[in-house]
């Protein structure tokens, strides 16, 4: 029997502007080795700002930031209201653990497939954008370690249109499973 909600997409979001957060928009395309088309981080190489200066031969593994709406209301029960795109994502998700996939996990959503390559790593930013909301986006696993919970960092590999609504179908990869690490 299926899940009562399937895991789906509950809203898009761009900015052709290196902004921290960015607009919900109706739909957005997802370009092959490129990303979100008309999205300031798109491209294949990397278009972090700051990595950029750094490297900017670098590979591009964060073509779509995908998260979670469970954290927005992790977030609504500690006092903050977080609305999606609000924390730079592309693609917000209800009802998929991102956290728990492991890394080369390809996420199928409509025609457009993603490859997930990494967490997204919590930066200060996010206490600019709301005091305190920083602390909120870690956590610490029962072996000490840090849980980073602003979601994950993939490449496009299919071609394809993306809305609110759109179920996403999960691939996880053949053979030993690889636990994600930011990047």
């Amino acid at each position: 029997m299926p899940p009562a909600h399937p895991a789906h997409v509950l809203a898009v979001s761009l900015d052709a502007k290196h902004r921290f957060s960015k607009q919900v928009v109706s739909e957005i395309q997802l370009r092959a080795d490129w990303g979100v088309e008309g999205d300031a981080h798109a491209g294949t190489t990397v278009q972090h700002r700051s990595r950029k200066r750094w490297r900017p031969t670098l590979p591009n593994l964060r073509q779509v930031h995908l998260l979670h709406a469970e954290l927005h209301d992790e977030f609504a029960a500690a006092g903050y209201s977080v609305a999606p795109g609000q924390l730079g994502e592309n693609i917000t998700t209800r009802g998929l653990d991102l956290l728990a996939l492991p890394t080369g996990t390809v996420l199928r959503l409509g025609a457009a497939t993603i490859e997930v390559t990494g967490l997204r790593n919590p930066c200060v930013q996010i206490d600019r954008f709301e005091p305190g909301l920083l602390a909120q986006t870690l956590g610490e696993a029962p072996d000490g370690s840090v849980i980073r919970k602003t979601g994950v960092m993939g490449v496009v590999l299919t071609d394809g249109r993306v809305r609110a609504g759109d179920e996403i179908v999960v691939e996880l990869p053949a053979g030993e499973r690889r636990p994600l690490a930011p990047v």
